[in-house]
């Protein structure tokens, strides 16, 4: 009977020693921060940062649910700060100050990593995320990016402009029709009608392929750069009557192009992916943060 006892004993406190060990192992929690100007999901071992933008309409909860980005960045001790900032397709001088001044106190109050910081954005996003890294490292500030990436963005304003007029004179769908009318009427009305002169266009739009304009990028030369896009042409031409040269991808092609040539073939990363757009509802779009292949951005940051 004692022989029993001590084996059941040994049992016991064996499985005891296996619990203790995996709860000692497993990770805790991320801390997460919601507050007006962001969502933070702050990694316990803090070793970077991934700051993301949201598309024009969008905000930190919607960057959240549509790119499942934040679980895998916690595991590789990635914090990841969620900005609202929205509407915005350029950023003024003096909007650059300001997100400047707004992204080194988050990072002071909040204790976060100021070593191995990545920027991106979709869309929109993608163009406040070039924008302010090149304002960044131009102005030494305390805040230095190591990468930059954008998702399918309309990185040439100038360039946005005539796809619009297009879509107009197409008078194809009524979404294409709605967005482009915006874009014509906001664009005449802060900068003016291109055909008057495109200075105002070039010097607010992170590229100007008409005239290889990249004044508002040079500070990115010693950063990793990717961009994302998927030139589904056969969709674009179903919902807009698009062509290759109408799409976002056409541009980033261009401006990837580019930088490779300016900047050095290294740095500089253009990813063209096939299928791989959905939105978080299960719609099909190739203008959609799924693009991103997750694991392989982290890799990326990681190298």
């Amino acid at each position: 009977m004692t022989k029993y006892i001590i084996i059941l004993l040994l049992i016991i406190t064996s499985c005891k020693g296996k619990s203790e060990k995996i709860n000692r192992t497993k990770k805790p929690k991320p801390e997460i921060i919601k507050t007006a100007e962001f969502e933070l999901i702050k990694a316990e071992n803090q070793k970077g940062l991934l700051i993301l933008f949201p598309c024009f309409p969008c905000d930190a909860e919607n960057t959240l649910s549509e790119f499942k980005i934040a679980e895998i960045s916690v595991k590789n001790d990635f914090s990841v700060l969620a900005m609202n900032l929205n509407q915005k397709l350029y950023l003024s001088q003096k909007e650059k100050q300001e997100l400047t001044e707004q992204l080194t106190r988050i990072v002071k109050e909040k204790n976060l990593s100021e070593e191995n910081i990545f920027i991106g954005g979709f869309s929109s996003g993608g163009n406040v995320s070039l924008l302010i890294g090149d304002y960044l490292v131009k102005n030494e500030s305390q805040i230095q990016p190591k990468g930059v990436f954008i998702v399918d963005s309309p990185i040439d304003l100038l360039g946005l402009y005539g796809t619009a007029e297009k879509n107009l004179k197409l008078n194809f769908s009524e979404s294409s029709i709605q967005e482009s009318t915006w874009i014509k009427n906001m664009f005449d009305k802060e900068f003016g009608n291109p055909s008057n002169g495109i200075n105002t266009y070039e010097q607010n739009s992170p590229y100007t392929f008409k005239t290889e304009n990249i004044d508002n990028l040079k500070g990115l030369e010693k950063l990793k750069i990717r961009f994302y896009t998927e030139p589904d042409l056969k969709w674009w031409k179903e919902y807009a009557k698009n062509e290759y040269e109408d799409l976002n991808a056409f541009y980033i092609q261009k401006l990837s192009d580019k930088l490779k040539i300016e900047f050095g073939e290294n740095n500089v990363e253009l990813i063209n992916t096939e299928n791989r757009g959905y939105r978080a509802n299960g719609e099909r779009h190739p203008h959609s943060w799924a693009i991103v292949n997750e694991k392989d951005l982290i890799n990326w940051m990681l190298k």
